[in-house]
């Protein structure tokens, strides 16, 4: 089990352009019933945690695959059925493990077969993979070492050729041990060609193809601020549209093969341009980003797959402007997009009682009532009329919500929540919770 010290980052903040000599690596090792993830189990998890060549911590756990261990699986590992009989299972492992390497870079010899084991098993235990940077001391060794010097890749045969303290034993954590020094190995000789930092290793791994590195210009002009990026195509298509907290870094990573889904690569490949959009926070990118998805319908972007299927809250352009829940935002004074009809309806509600504008959804606030544009006054949701001109303002005020500049209708039904609690009206104060948030 896990024996750790260290606070990490999520899988998203991981930085790029952080040293190598300061970027945390988790180098994991499985032992197996047999080679396919779909078909075998996971009987052992070794990892060590290691930074700047110091170890961190280590993860080690037999697991129980609920089946029996073959015999000739047996004769390699020396794991048996009896010996996990009483170990955990895999779903109450992998949580464990995933937190131990939260943040980190994960590694591992031939990352293809342990990542792949790994994934399926989130997906068997339906947890969320979440999509860590991974590097193969496979595929680097191929890079760093000639024929010559290594004519095999095996992890027994780089152990020998480095002189590691540590040998493969064909259990997990031996075998991770083995293949922290070989990596620490590795990464000296890099140092040695220029090479400090992980997108500089990214982009001199060879599954980077030449047009992803030309193309790491694109990324120059963008600035180190939070917002939404757009790659287009040849005809300036909007093909993909992403957040970003950094969007030089982020968009940059692109162009170092970080991102190994097949869709991603194309998608890179025919990409001429990246545009973008400053925001001043990760939750104004994230509006615009589902914006953007439904103005555009990109074809590589899973989430944009059915866009007609989306709900806006829009106010209208007429002299008594209401709020409208709508298939299609028409203009700019629209908040969205909604999955459900009734998620944007509840906030037309809230919205139409903290501001005073009309609703025409059906679910007005308490004591609105229609107005009769012939008498010049509308609804208030404190049960008065407000004249044309006390109309308009609260238009105003709503138009304000809608563009970000003005949170005082919130800042209200967040103090309502309050009053609501203090009455002793909990229900209706988390229903009105809810609704806020």
């Amino acid at each position: 089990m896990p024996r750790d010290g260290s606070a990490q980052l999520s899988f998203a903040d991981l930085d790029a352009d952080l040293g190598l000599i300061d970027t945390t690596f988790v180098v994991v090792d499985l032992e197996t019933t047999g080679g396919s993830s779909k078909t075998d189990g996971i009987t052992e998890i070794g990892a060590v945690k290691v930074r700047g060549g110091r170890v961190l911590g280590e993860f080690a756990t037999l697991v129980d695959p609920g089946r029996a261990i073959p015999p000739q699986v047996v004769q390699l590992t020396g794991i048996t059925t009896a010996m996990v009989r009483d170990a955990p299972t895999i779903d109450a492992v992998l949580p464990m493990f995933l937190e131990f390497a939260h943040g980190a870079v994960l590694v591992a010899h031939n990352a293809g077969f342990d990542i792949g084991f790994l994934k399926a098993a989130a997906a068997d235990c339906e947890i969320d993979w979440p999509r860590p940077q991974v590097l193969c001391t496979v595929k680097l060794a191929r890079r760093v070492l000639s024929r010559e010097e290594a004519p095999s890749v095996r992890l027994a045969t780089l152990a020998g050729l480095f002189g590691t303290a540590c040998q493969p034993t064909h259990r997990a954590l031996d075998d991770a041990r083995t293949t922290v020094e070989v990596l620490h190995a590795l990464i000296e000789r890099v140092g040695n060609q220029g090479i400090h930092n992980l997108a500089e290793l990214r982009g001199y791994l060879p599954d980077v193809t030449p047009a992803q590195r030309r193309k790491r210009t694109l990324a120059q002009g963008l600035p180190h601020r939070p917002g939404v990026y757009l790659f287009r195509g040849p005809g300036g298509e909007v093909l993909y549209v992403g957040t970003a907290v950094d969007l030089r870094r982020r968009v940059g990573q692109y162009f170092t093969g970080a991102d190994p889904r097949g869709r991603i690569k194309e998608m890179v490949n025919l990409a001429e341009a990246v545009d973008h959009v400053e925001c001043a926070h990760a939750l104004e990118a994230g509006v615009r980003e589902l914006r953007l998805l439904a103005a555009h319908a990109p074809p590589y972007n899973r989430r944009s797959r059915f866009p007609h299927r989306w709900w806006w809250v829009r106010l209208t352009d007429e002299p008594f402007p209401r709020f409208s829940v709508v298939r299609r935002p028409g203009h700019d004074r629209v908040i969205g997009p909604f999955r459900a009809r009734s998620d944007a309806a509840d906030t037309a509600a809230l919205l139409a009682r903290f501001t005073g504008v009309r609703s025409c959804t059906g679910r007005l606030g308490r004591g609105a009532r229609h107005a009769c544009p012939d008498r010049e006054v509308a609804p208030c949701p404190a049960g008065r009329d407000l004249t044309a001109t006390e109309y308009a303002t609260a238009v105003a005020t709503a138009g304000d919500v809608i563009e970000g500049r003005c949170a005082g209708p919130l800042a209200a039904a967040i103090a309502r929540v309050g009053e609501l609690a203090a009455a002793g009206r909990y229900e209706n104060a988390a229903r009105l919770r809810d609704q806020a948030a």
